[in-house]
């Protein structure tokens, strides 16, 4: 009984203390501006897209980043077919850019930078096909920029074990339901959020050196 008892004060101060540092963090939302003419698009899938979106709209450069499904062969999936595994998608996120503040290059290092990509099939205890690591390519230079990472990743030994991340050629995108955007923002007393999500977040802006992040 003592036991029980000390576990469940550990876990409550625990929560408490994870739900006082997310209340302190400007979560980055999507801009309002209007597209410009030379906005780009880049598509990735690196577990919990809720996390995945706020680390790309913390990058200045990035205007948008849309929650969605992606590298399946479903036709308009929602998200129970998805977590069912009935589709073949990712959570997966469109990241909408300008080139001129922000280049593929350091998005793609975001992108290996906020997850584990050696994990199969997971993220943390996020487990299914639906979680798995994928950078999406729209042309052979942005093929080449990916596989360049990985092969800079795998020298340096950065992970002691293999960097699993698919490289695939991107086909189709479909935007996630409504409730699935910003809803870090929208939704900060949610547990998962509170202990997983924000805590990813912190980690990933205290280490992402390459680059700029919105005040």
């Amino acid at each position: 009984m003592k036991s029980i008892l000390t576990i469940l004060i550990s876990v409550t101060t625990l929560f408490s203390c994870a739900q006082t540092e997310s209340n302190k963090v400007k979560i980055p939302l999507a801009s309002k501006e209007t597209p410009a003419k030379n906005e780009a698009v880049a598509t990735f899938a690196e577990g919990c897209f809720w996390h995945a979106e706020i680390v790309f709209q913390s990058l200045v450069g990035v205007r948008d980043a849309v929650s969605g499904y992606s590298g399946g062969t479903a036709t308009n999936p929602n998200y129970e077919m998805v977590a069912n595994g009935q589709t073949g998608h990712a959570e997966s996120v469109q990241v909408h850019y300008y080139p001129s503040k922000i280049s593929y290059e350091t998005l793609v290092k975001a992108f290996f930078a906020s997850q584990d990509p050696t994990t199969m099939n997971r993220q943390g205890n996020d487990a299914g096909t639906e979680y798995r690591s994928i950078a999406f390519y729209n042309n052979d230079n942005e093929k080449r920029i990916i596989e360049a990472e990985i092969k800079r990743l795998t020298d340096a030994k950065v992970y002691s074990n293999k960097i699993v991340t698919q490289v695939v050629p991107f086909v189709k995108f479909y935007p996630a339901e409504d409730y699935h955007q910003e809803y870090i923002s929208l939704n900060p007393g949610n547990p998962y959020v509170q202990n997983v999500s924000i805590p990813d977040f912190l980690r990933f802006k205290t280490s992402f050196k390459e680059g700029k992040f919105k005040p």
